[in-house]
């Protein structure tokens, strides 16, 4: 399944990944962009810090002190893949994908599906409290070797 990427800078040059994100959602023109704004939308107002990111040539990615999730949208799903879900508790059974591996999950939202924003909140404020308890490794810089 390829996601359906798009590079193009917005029509007025700004590359910051927020307008990246805006034209995404335009560019679907479909219900796919109107998840994906409804997602967003409900990302910013449960973590009003959160940083919008474009990774991955063409990934919607929210964080905060941590990926908290990314937005792929494909041709009959738009995917929402939380970083560290399977630490995540998730009463209300979001996750409906990527359930077999030991660090994320995420969440198939198809054509009809009807947006559960109370759950989403939940899960998307858990994720950055997640976050927020165990730093990020600071990762070294390996140095070359002296010969």
């Amino acid at each position: 399944m390829d996601t359906e990427k798009n590079g193009a800078i917005p029509q007025d040059g700004d590359p910051s990944p927020s307008r990246l994100i805006d034209a995404r959602i335009a560019d679907l023109n479909d219900w796919r962009g109107e998840t994906l704004a409804r997602v967003r939308e409900i990302i910013r107002e449960a973590d009003p810090d959160v940083v919008e990111e474009w990774k991955w040539r063409g990934v919607p990615v929210w964080s905060h002190a941590g990926i908290i999730c990314t937005g792929e949208t494909y041709r009959q799903i738009v995917k929402l893949t939380f970083a560290k879900g399977a630490a995540l508790d998730d009463p209300k059974g979001l996750f409906n994908a990527s359930l077999e591996g030991n660090t994320r999950r995420a969440i198939d939202l198809h054509e009809r599906d009807e947006i559960d924003r109370e759950a989403l909140t939940a899960l998307i404020r858990a994720a950055v409290a997640l976050n927020l308890s165990k730093p990020a490794p600071i990762r070294s810089r390996k140095t070359p070797r002296s010969a």
